[in-house]
């Protein structure tokens, strides 16, 4: 369950891709690289990328909030991910960022895992913890 102030950042950002508030499959949790992203296109222009931490999965708009980079493609460091284009990085947790140049949030995805199957939502404010 994502913090309450995650959720309500999530629900305030402009810009960005609003999904309805239903799971959707992102992937196989084998699909996913133990040092490394997978990226999943949710729109014509839109992505999310899923990360694995230990045993926890992570998911967040794919898009760098400082430029165009996908985060798929950014190197794992602990909680972090580092954007692949300027070293900038984000707290896979909350989306927050933990590095210049990156200095607004992205999005974190709620998850779950069903019969080796990854899933994700947009975190709403209203939600208790499953």
């Amino acid at each position: 369950m994502l913090q309450p102030e995650v959720a309500e950042r999530n629900e305030r950002m402009s810009g960005e891709v609003v999904l309805d508030q239903e799971w959707f499959a992102v992937c196989d949790i084998a699909e996913i690289p133990e040092d490394m992203g997978f990226r999943l296109e949710i729109g014509a222009d839109s992505a999310v990328a899923a990360f694995r931490v230990d045993t926890t999965f992570h998911v967040v708009d794919d898009r760098c909030s400082h430029g165009a980079a996908s985060l798929a493609d950014g190197f794992i460091e602990g909680a972090e991910i580092e954007c692949p284009y300027h070293g900038g990085k984000f707290d896979l947790r909350t989306g927050e960022p933990t590095a210049f140049p990156c200095t607004k949030a992205i999005r974190v995805y709620e998850t779950k895992v069903e019969e080796g199957r990854l899933y994700a939502r947009p975190a709403t404010m209203n939600e208790g913890s499953e």
